[in-house]
């Protein structure tokens, strides 16, 4: 019988190259964006077949809301219209939905198709899926200093308790696990401010295949070059 494969609990993906999709197929930018949809639906069902547990995807940057005006309209024109459509569908297949990231400058129609998500899918325990939307991991880590720095300052904490757990705890990721893998689609090999603190140990995978061509079969490549990989966190093993 052959050793089982070590799976990933956590994957992370950043979902990159639909502009550069678009523009080869003679397109324009926004219709790279409703491509790489079906990318998003091909590695949730890959994930939840596999036993990943965790999924999460970075769908928006703070730095993302300088792109064209006409682009982030319809970024999220496509996100309120796959929250609608996709509901029925994840909450069938044990998916939950988890949003993070700041809820500024959304519209209320945004904020309210967040809540319902969120809300809808709150039952799933097959996969949870974090979507990353108005995310910046360097905001993210000012944040957690400040809170952490006000509960100093009320009193409620000492300095020398501050530890890696009480960091952790600040963070929009708070109770989700270090992802474990962290795919960036189109050959870019950089973080892009994404979950700079939770990828301390995570291993990377930099495939050059475009975002909207990601299919079921590349995350399951994926998940096959993070099982040949050797995991040491800093250790020495007696093959090493």
């Amino acid at each position: 019988m052959s050793e089982k494969r070590a799976i990933p609990e956590h994957v992370a993906i950043i979902m990159d190259g639909n502009g550069r999709w678009a523009k080869q197929q003679g397109k324009e930018r926004y219709e790279g964006h409703i491509a790489g949809v079906e990318s998003v639906r091909a590695v949730v069902r890959a994930a939840a077949r596999n036993g990943v547990k965790w999924l999460t995807l970075y769908a928006f940057s703070t730095e993302n809301w300088g792109r064209p005006a006409a682009e982030v309209e319809a970024i999220m024109e496509l996100f309120c219209k796959s929250v609608m459509g996709e509901c029925d569908d994840l909450k069938r297949q044990g998916v939950k939905v988890r949003i993070i990231g700041e809820r500024t400058h959304f519209s209320e129609r945004v904020l309210t198709m967040i809540d319902h998500i969120e809300s809808y899918t709150e039952g799933g325990e097959r996969l949870t899926l974090v979507l990353a939307f108005n995310y910046s991991s360097r905001r993210e880590m000012v944040l957690a200093m400040q809170s952490i720095a006000q509960r100093v300052q009320l009193g409620e904490l000492k300095v020398e308790a501050i530890d890696d757990d009480v960091v952790a705890d600040s963070l929009m990721t708070r109770g989700m696990p270090d992802p474990d893998m962290i795919i960036r689609t189109s050959g870019e090999c950089r973080l892009s401010n994404f979950l700079l603190w939770q990828a301390s140990y995570a291993e990377f995978y930099f495939p050059e295949v475009l975002w909207p061509d990601f299919t079921e079969e590349e995350f399951d490549k994926a998940l096959e070059v993070f099982a040949r990989r050797d995991r040491r966190y800093g250790l020495v093993t007696d093959e090493n």
